[in-house]
């Protein structure tokens, strides 16, 4: 059984299927709190469903995109036979974690099924998680299909990033990496403006569902 919190239809408002349509399952829970959290909700509450039900829930949506989540959705082990069961239903299947260490229930990124699309948010100082916690044996081990998220507060949160990018020795080859202000802390140009500045080769981009539901909490 899983402790899900919600599950509705939704746009994908980050990560390259930005824009597509999906299925969103958040799972209840997470050990760490960033300072700019914007799913709270989800620590708490929720209902505990077995992975058939979660599974034909999925399946009344209509959508061919899952975009499982959380809070932490790797602190659920049961989560590891869903992504599998969303993949042989024949799903696109995406997996967003903080890829953080922290807590003897959390399901390492490489026991994540193969196929499924890993969204690793990578924790800059801004977010107020320490450094320490940032579990960069399983950051080594993804793939061109994976993906990396430097969500940034901050000039602070940029630099920290950029070094990342620019030394190449904790982030892989091939795997893409986003760049993303915090609404509300950093103007989406700002960060922009510094990417360009810098040549940094990497992607921007900003929450969509936030420019789409600029008024809605949750449930986008």
């Amino acid at each position: 059984m899983l402790l899900i919190n919600e599950i509705y239809p939704a746009i994908c408002g980050e990560s390259r299927f930005i824009g597509r349509t999906c299925t969103l399952v958040r799972l209840t829970g997470c050990h760490i709190r960033c300072v700019w959290c914007d799913s709270e909700h989800s620590f708490s509450g929720g209902r505990s469903l077995s992975v058939p039900d979660i599974l034909a829930e999925v399946r009344t949506q209509g959508f061919s995109t899952v975009l499982v989540t959380g809070g932490e959705p790797l602190l659920q082990p049961g989560v590891v036979d869903l992504l599998a069961a969303l993949l042989a239903d024949g799903r696109a299947v995406l997996l967003e974690t903080s890829g953080t260490l922290g807590h003897d229930k959390l399901v390492p990124l490489e026991q994540v099924p193969t196929g499924v699309h890993r969204i690793v948010d990578l924790k800059a100082p801004g977010s107020g998680i320490p450094a320490e916690l940032i579990d960069w044996e399983g950051v080594a081990g993804l793939g061109v299909e994976d993906e990396i998220k430097i969500v940034c507060a901050d000039r602070n949160d940029y630099e920290w990033g950029r070094h990342l990018v620019r030394t190449g020795d904790r982030i892989p080859v091939g795997t893409e990496v986003t760049f993303s202000p915090v609404e509300g802390k950093l103007l989406p140009r700002d960060l922009a403006e510094w990417i360009l500045a810098d040549g940094l080769d990497v992607c921007f981009q900003i929450q969509l569902h936030r420019a789409v539901w600029p008024d809605v909490d949750r449930g986008v």
